[in-house]
């Protein structure tokens, strides 16, 4: 994960995983939405994950 991507993550957390999927999407809006600390945990955890997982 580069610096770019880590700042998305803190800042925009649902706009960070954009690309990894509908589902993860939704699951990290939901969070956001919960509170920030968990979208941005949640974020930071499935963008750090390997992409061929």
């Amino acid at each position: 994960m580069d610096l770019g991507r880590a700042l998305l993550c803190i800042f925009l957390p649902p706009l960070a995983v954009l690309d990894k999927g509908c589902g993860t999407i939704l699951l990290i809006t939901l969070l956001t939405l919960v509170g920030w600390v968990p979208g941005v945990i949640g974020a930071l955890v499935v963008c750090g994950r390997p992409s061929g997982r």
